[in-house]
């Protein structure tokens, strides 16, 4: 079985796709969803890769209900997307996977397995998979009884049902010992596979992923083993780009470890893709410059045969000197590839293209809600806009603030991104290397690990402690936080930009991870301006050291696990909100100039009571845990802690009230303190000894605004927790108030769980905390 162009395949929701001399090219599509399969056909058309392996595990009969026939509805759809592939030159492989449950010895099964690849063929499929991957090895009695062993039971069916087909031209089969950390003892010695190499019909392919259920890279020696055992040369099922395994994770990156040479030891290659059809244009433009690459070191092969050692020689110098271009071209360079894949998908990044080739409702970006129409979303925004600007920023008299002064004024270094504009090749460049191959990060994501690594373990050099710190080791420090910094702002500016993007597919499909990156940068960022103030006390609580396999999450994990909070994977892991902004959101340390503003006499007897009472203590005594959150007009949210509540407690007392009894003295004479301070000292009240031993920090949210992406204020209190966490907090609690439903509500998701409640206490407020 050989087929001179690559193939294609599906499996899980994401496409898949191959090459070689009988090159297999995958792609996994769910049932439900014909038009994007065909505008999958057409691209691997026009790339030249040459088959579509249909297993989508969503698709519940390709799996689970293996047994049940398509309906009369879902049997249209199927011949619509087998004709599509054939239309394209494609060869449509239909793969079906009863492992899971099948009774092999049972002839009821047998004969429901051969009704519904008849099924199948009868709508035009000639080629199929028989899938026995991820299962138990295990045999029910009775296939114990009808069978030496399990593969003997697999074989036994699939040879059964590849002569029930009549023996078509490309059947495949994917064992249970699919790659060589599967097998058992090991490649050469597996039982399994020997059975499989010596009793499975010789025209039967078989699939195996490499030494790995992920493999790093693929070279003609590491296959020859596997070659040997099976009697045959492998089909190669290459998960290098697959990413139904974590949520958190995209792979953007070229076809990248794969010896060109392979293609003439190989009986196909099927490249599992991203799930998310927007996300494998590189991977795929790259595979097929890669099997191009390999057809021409064939053709090469074959003109220089009948010629001696020396002639040959001679001609590949010959080659080599006079036309170094087609050196160049006979040999595969992943960089070339990529530059080359995102010069093609540039074009179709900034078309104004829908998902799936329909046109869809398109939201506004900065609104909570769709809109009816057009004309009406544009005036409320602009009615909207106008109110921000023309509203005081202030609340009535012993209410809470909404936001820190200072709103309404464009903050500086800020622009606005609205409206549609354009992805640059820099900021492609810059998300490829941030989601760039499982076992390899981009020269993006290399720098922002390596730098954000360095700044953690050497923040010391910074640290309010250092006294003897040489000059030339500080500016280092602040030289890579200066890059990390600068790194983070093109992150969040490229999250604008694939929001407020023209191509609105690619929107849907990238913004899930480009918006989790964007968050775990913004609390990055802060943490790292947070250290540059000088503000910790050492570094022995900086971080969790995990093995690289036991966390998930890609670079997006990694930098999370650089954190002080960064095994808390529910401060990181949220969905994001259904309706994306654009607009540009920072985080960073609270600075003295950011007291601004005066609440009109109108709504309160002093101008700065209301700061004094919600914030004044802590912006005055731990000025350090305090965070702003920032957008493009300025301050929009600050959130406040304090890392030792008994310790301020004590300076409050000692420093704090006395300046308060001084600034509001009692009125007319009268010997009774002021009613505001009376509320103040009402405010800093007792804690129990037990909630402090667990809780020793505190968190107010007085400030916390209300915003439409509601993960931003995650963000921001998880950039709090990371710097209290840092400076050895164990504990963090906040008092809410009994009817605040909606903090009580977003406290609880951020993991605080109920402590106290008020008839325990001479307060009224409820009491939530989280271990940190």
């Amino acid at each position: 079985f050989v087929v001179q162009q690559p193939i294609v395949t599906a499996d899980s929701t994401s496409p898949e796709i191959s090459c070689s001399p009988c090159s297999l090219t995958s792609v996994t599509f769910s049932l439900p969803m014909p038009p994007l399969s065909m505008t999958f056909c057409a691209r691997m058309q026009s790339w030249g890769l040459n088959t579509y392996l249909y297993g989508p595990k969503d698709d519940l009969k390709h799996r689970l209900l293996w047994r049940e026939v398509y309906s009369h509805e879902e049997e249209g759809q199927l011949r619509t997307l087998i004709k599509e592939a054939q239309s394209r030159g494609l060869k449509f492989v239909y793969a079906l996977s009863p492992g899971q449950d099948i009774v092999f010895s049972s002839s009821c099964d047998l004969t429901l397995l051969k009704r519904k690849l008849r099924q199948v063929s009868d709508l035009g499929c000639q080629a199929f998979a028989i899938l026995f991957d991820d299962i138990d090895h295990s045999m029910c009695q009775a296939d114990s009884e009808a069978f030496s062993s399990f593969a003997h039971a697999q074989v036994t069916v699939t040879n059964e049902i590849y002569r029930f087909l009549g023996e078509p031209a490309v059947f495949l089969f994917c064992p249970t010992e699919y790659c060589g950390s599967l097998c058992s003892p090991s490649v050469s010695k597996s039982p399994y596979l020997q059975t499989v190499g010596e009793d499975l019909l010789p025209n039967i392919a078989v699939i195996w992923t490499g030494s790995k259920v992920i493999s790093r890279k693929l070279s003609v020696d590491c296959l020859a083993e596997v070659e040997s055992v099976l009697q045959r040369s492998p089909l190669i099922w290459d998960n290098l780009h697959a990413n139904d395994y974590d949520s958190r994770r995209l792979f953007l990156g070229p076809f990248k470890g794969r010896e060109p040479q392979l293609r003439s030891h190989l009986r196909g290659l099927l490249l599992n893709p991203n799930c998310e059809f927007e996300a494998n244009y590189i991977p795929l433009h790259s595979l097929a410059s890669w099997y191009r690459t390999g057809k021409k070191e064939r053709k090469g092969e074959v003109i220089s045969e009948g010629k001696d050692g020396a002639e040959r020689i001679m001609e590949q110098l010959e080659v080599a000197v006079m036309r170094p271009e087609m050196s160049r071209e006979c040999e595969y360079c992943p960089d070339r590839a990529l530059s080359a894949a995102l010069r093609d998908w540039m074009q179709e990044l900034n078309q104004p293209l829908q998902a799936g080739k329909k046109l869809l409702p398109v939201f506004p970006l900065n609104s909570s809600s769709p809109p009816s129409s057009p004309t009406k979303v544009k005036g409320e925004m602009e009615g909207r806009e106008g109110e921000k600007k023309s509203q005081p920023n202030h609340q009535p008299q012993g209410s809470r603030p909404s936001a820190p002064p200072g709103r309404g004024q464009k903050a500086q270094g800020w622009g606005l991104c609205g409206g549609k504009g354009l992805l640059s090749e820099t900021q492609v460049r810059l998300l490829v290397g941030l989601y760039y191959l499982p076992h390899e990060h981009g020269p993006s994501a290399q720098k922002l690990l390596q730098d954000l690594t360095w700044l953690k373990a050497n923040c010391h050099l910074v640290s309010a402690n250092s006294k003897k710190t040489p000059p030339l080791k500080i500016d280092e420090w602040r030289g890579r936080s200066s890059r990390v910094l600068s790194l983070c702002e093109d992150i969040a500016q490229l999250h604008c930009s694939v929001v407020s993007g023209a191509n609105r597919a690619v929107l849907y499909d990238l913004y899930p991870y480009v918006w989790d990156l964007r968050n775990t940068a913004l609390v990055a960022k802060a943490f790292i301006c947070w250290l540059g103030c000088g503000k910790t006390t050492g570094a022995d609580q900086l971080g969790v050291e995990s093995e690289p396999w036991t966390f998930k999450g890609g670079v997006s994990g990694e930098v999370q696990m650089l954190l002080p909070i960064g095994s808390s994977s529910d401060l990181f892991t949220h969905p994001p909100p259904l309706f994306p902004t654009s607009r540009l959101y920072n985080i960073r340390p609270y600075h003295s100039k950011d007291k601004v503003g005066e609440v009109p006499q109108s709504s309160a007897s002093h101008p700065d009571i209301v700061g004094d009472r919600c914030l004044g203590p802590c912006l005055a005594l731990c000025p350090e845990y305090c965070f702003i959150l920032e957008d493009e007009l300025g301050a929009c949210g600050c959130v406040l802690g304090i890392l030792d509540v008994r310790c301020f407690a004590k300076r409050c007392q000692a420093s704090w009230m006395p300046a308060m009894r001084d600034k509001y003295p009692p009125k007319g004479g009268n010997t009774h303190p002021n009613t505001q301070v009376k509320l103040m000292e009402e405010d800093q009240g007792e804690y129990p000894d037990s909630l402090i031993y667990h809780f020793p920090s505190q968190l107010r949210l007085d400030a916390l605004p209300e915003l439409v992406d509601v993960s931003v204020s995650r963000t921001l209190l998880t950039a709090l927790l990371t710097a209290l966490k840092a400076n050895g907090s164990q504990g963090v609690f906040c008092e809410v108030q009994p009817t605040d439903r909606q903090r009580l509500e977003f406290l609880t998701k951020m993991g605080f769980l109920e402590i106290l409640r008020g008839e325990a206490r001479s307060r009224e407020g409820v009491v939530l905390g989280r271990l940190l």
